[in-house]
Parts: C-alpha cells; sequence; structure tokens
C-alpha cells in the first residue's frame, strides 16, 4: 500500500495512492482507517511530509563506498565501523517534496545531497531481536540528508550542517510493500544521474539497527530511521534540482534555492 499524506480544497488528510489517483482514507494507517468514497488526481493534490517523527533517527558511514570517498577527500584510511552507530535529526528540517531546500545565504558552495531509505516504524518495540526486529517496520519512504561540509567540519557538533530549517526532504510517501535486495537508489541533479547504488547494499542492515536501538529506547509508531548513503554529492547552487529515485517506493524531487538577506 501507498500511503499518502496530502492537502486538497483546503483539506488535508490521509490517502491511498493506486496508479494516478488518490482516495482519501478516515483515520490514519498507525491506527483504524477506513477508505472513503472520495478521489483526487494525483497531480492535482499537494503532497505533505508523509509524517512528523516523534523521534529521527539516523544512520551515518552505512556504505562503504561512500566511506572510502570521505576517507579518500580527508587523506586518512577507512574507519569501517564494527558496529551499528546511530545519530539523531531535528524535525525542524524536514520538508515535503517539491518543496525548496533553502540554501542559507552564510553558507559555503559545499551543499551537498544523500539520497537515503528510510524505514518508518509503525508498532511500539523494544528489545528487538534479529528474528522479530522487522515486525516493528511499517513501510519506507526517501529522504534527502542534506549537509553543509564546511560546516561540518568547522563545528564540534551537525547542528546546522545537518539540522538547518529546510535540510532534511522527505517523502513522497509510505511505501509498505518493498523488495529490499532488489532495491537500487538513483540520484539525478537537473535531470543528470549523478549517482547510483544498490540500496540494501549496507554494512549494517536494517535489522541490526533495529535491534541496537531497542536495547536503549523504545521505538513508537511514526518514528524514522534513516539509512544512510553510498557515493558522493557535486556541489550543489542555486536553482538546481536533485531528485532521489528508490525502486518500489517513487520519486523524491526538490529545488535547492539560496537565500536572499
Amino acid at each position: 500500500m501507498r500511503w499518502l499524506k496530502f492537502t486538497a480544497a483546503g483539506n488535508t488528510s490521509w490517502g491511498l495512492v493506486e496508479g494516478d489517483t488518490v482516495t482519501t482514507v478516515n483515520g490514519d494507517p498507525f491506527g483504524e482507517w477506513s477508505k472513503t468514497s472520495k478521489t483526487h488526481a494525483l497531480k492535482d493534490v499537494k503532497i505533505e511530509l508523509p509524517l512528523i517523527p516523534r523521534t529521527f533517527y539516523c544512520v551515518g558511514l552505512n556504505y562503504l563506498k561512500h566511506l572510502k570517498e570521505a576517507a579518500d577527500k580527508a587523506g586518512t584510511v577507512p574507519n569501517v565501523p564494527d558496529r551499528p552507530e546511530i545519530g539523531y535529526r531535528a524535525q525542524n528540517a524536514l520538508i515535503a517534496h517539491d518543496e525548496n531546500v533553502v540554501i542559507p545565504a552564510s553558507a559555503t558552495e559545499k551543499i551537498h545531497y544523500e539520497g537515503e531509505l528510510v524505514v518508518v516504524i509503525g508498532k511500539t518495540a523494544k528489545h528487538l531481536t534479529e528474528a522479530n526486529a522487522m515486525d516493528c517496520v511499517f513501510g519506507y519512504t526517501i529522504g534527502n540528508d542534506v549537509s553543509e561540509r564546511s560546516w561540518q567540519k568547522a563545528d564540534r557538533g551537525l547542528w546546522r550542517a545537518k539540522n538547518a530549517d529546510t535540510f532534511k526532504p522527505m517523502g513522497p510517501w509510505i511505501e509498505t510493500d518493498v523488495d529490499l535486495d532488489r532495491m537500487e537508489t538513483a540520484i539525478r541533479v537537473n535531470g543528470k544521474e549523478t549517482g547510483r547504488f544498490h540500496t540494501n547494499e549496507m554494512i549494517f542492515g536494517i535489522v541490526p539497527f533495529l535491534v541496537e536501538l531497542t536495547k536503549y529506547f523504545t521505538l513508537s509508531p511514526g518514528d524514522v530511521i534513516w539509512m544512510g548513503t553510498d557515493g558522493a554529492s557535486p556541489d550543489l547552487k542555486d536553482g538546481d534540482v536533485v531528485e532521489i529515485d528508490i525502486t518500489g517506493i517513487g520519486t523524491l524531487r526538490n529545488r535547492f534555492v539560496r537565500e536572499k538577506v
């Protein structure tokens, strides 16, 4: 099923996407719901953020090529993690499909994308095991982990480099039925492909992260885990359009515009 949060005729609601049509749903995917008879053409609705997560987890350095490229740029030897490492992102940075990423006026030219698979949690979970970890997964969406690399190097934390307003596009919807092993992630800038990788070829897959997380935290419906990226990004500039396509989910598209002050 493909769950969409959308606005049409001034009303925001959940819907199910079937082809080019959205059927309005009463309720929400994490509780009781029912289809209505009201439908809209997908092209006529405003796609909203699929959800605002209670907790916004993220994974770093989870693809070998991305790790090696980062080490090469720094002139160091790749330090491959020996266990899942988890971080956080900020809700204020979230924007929806087709909304603009605003490059702060004070930012340098080192603005980069990271196309990521996003895991959406559907059930409360604690102390998961390898055998039952995937039982708490509701579905998947797409994220673009935007970074300002100069700030990332200069600051002790990632407070502005990763979490500035609009730096976390997510969407366009939540897909519940995917084949992880057949997934490819492809990224295009202004229509030209700039990266492609097998989505599930992670150093640590979804299950190890769920097991590790739930040793310490309770996962709740609507929490999300961004699973990291592979490859490297070109420097993005004012007017660039980034599209991230993941097999079986769809395409997340956002334009980058520089702030005018």
